[in-house]
């Protein structure tokens, strides 16, 4: 499988941290009971510890379709094909319009491509990994032979599952399961992958469902569907709880463990990119392994850009001169799940 192009749209809105804490600010000066100078503190010091600096949000007037058709073209001109091209799109993003049907057949419809093969595939964060795992079997049965991932993440919005409402504190201990949401950033990815025998791919994937309440945004009538927790809906239903250093605590072992497993010959590797969820943590992972000098984590630059992560990642080091074509990359993923992906293949 070869993996054509892949472009990254980011909206015009940039804030730093210090934005963030104010955000904070200006939402939870009614509700917070004591000092929340105190807790601006806090989240101003775990930010800056995670390595955060700066993310974009959505401008005055910008939309996600905007930034997903901005991506798409780009990625399609890159690939030198058309719309009609390719075969089967799979929308990745975990922010989206609908649960039903899959928000795959509206993207795909405003894009103009009424007859593409498409549907949603959702594993938080891991997403776009599992669809790469996907398509290259689908290749391999000669079911397609050009398809294309699409990631928007534009969760921010007024609303949401995110804010204000993870902005509006009201103690110290709540900033424990809300600190992710002031990590996120937006954007858009689009990928193109044709299938090609000759470039064969790695893949390894693990999954610890025991971790799955660690970090969630439930529906209405969830305690159908799982064992009692009290982590799960600590924020409310529709919106986002994560307790961070509890996922990070367990899941660097597993990331590690499962990077281990790769039988890609490390002196062959030129990048490694790695889901941006922290700069401290993937660089505590890759110096445990001798191998920080190899990360390229946009967290610093862009957030925590959920699903779109990786593809983000790469896309900016294309045009940076970071990777060229028959470079060997390595791709490391941790995500709510738990689920976990290292996989290598040659761009």
């Amino acid at each position: 499988m070869r993996l054509e192009s892949v472009k990254l749209a980011l909206p015009s809105r940039r804030l730093s941290n210090e934005d963030v804490v104010a955000l904070v600010r200006q939402h939870s000066e009614r509700t917070y009971v004591g000092d929340l100078n105190e807790a601006l503190d806090k989240i101003r010091f775990l930010l800056q510890l995670s390595g955060a600096e700066s993310r974009y949000w959505l401008g005055e007037g910008e939309t996600p379709l905007g930034h997903i058709s901005c991506a798409v073209n780009e990625a399609l001109t890159e690939a030198h094909c058309r719309r009609e091209d390719i075969e089967l799109l799979i929308y990745v993003g975990v922010d989206r319009g609908f649960i039903e049907p899959a928000n795959a057949y509206f993207v795909a419809h405003a894009l103009g491509m009424d007859r593409v093969h498409c549907f949603d595939l959702l594993d938080a964060c891991n997403s776009w990994s599992r669809a790469l795992h996907l398509v290259y079997a689908l290749f391999q049965a000669g079911a397609y032979k050009r398809a294309m991932l699409i990631n928007a993440e534009f969760g921010m919005f007024e609303g949401g599952a995110i804010y204000p409402d993870l902005f509006t504190l009201r103690s110290i201990e709540e900033i424990e399961w809300s600190f992710g949401g002031y990590t996120l950033g937006e954007g858009a990815a689009a990928t193109i992958l044709v299938h090609d025998p000759e470039r064969e791919w790695e893949f390894r994937f693990s999954s610890r469902p025991d971790l799955a309440d660690l970090c969630a945004v439930p529906l209405e009538g969830y305690e159908r569907y799982c064992r009692p927790s009290n982590r799960i809906g600590r924020n409310g239903v529709r919106r986002f709880t994560s307790f961070g250093h509890e996922m990070f605590s367990e899941g660097a072992k597993e990331a590690i463990e499962l990077f281990q497993q790769l039988e890609t010959p490390l002196d062959e590797v030129r990048v490694i990119f790695p889901h941006a969820a922290s700069k401290k943590a993937w660089d505590d992972g890759a110096a445990s392994l001798g191998l920080q000098h190899l990360l390229y984590n946009i967290y610093p630059r862009c957030g925590n850009l959920i699903s779109a992560s990786v593809p983000a990642g790469m896309a900016l080091a294309i045009e940076e001169g970071r990777i060229e074509r028959e470079d060997r990359i390595v791709c490391c993923v941790g995500s709510a799940g738990m689920s976990f992906a290292a996989y290598s293949f040659v761009y």
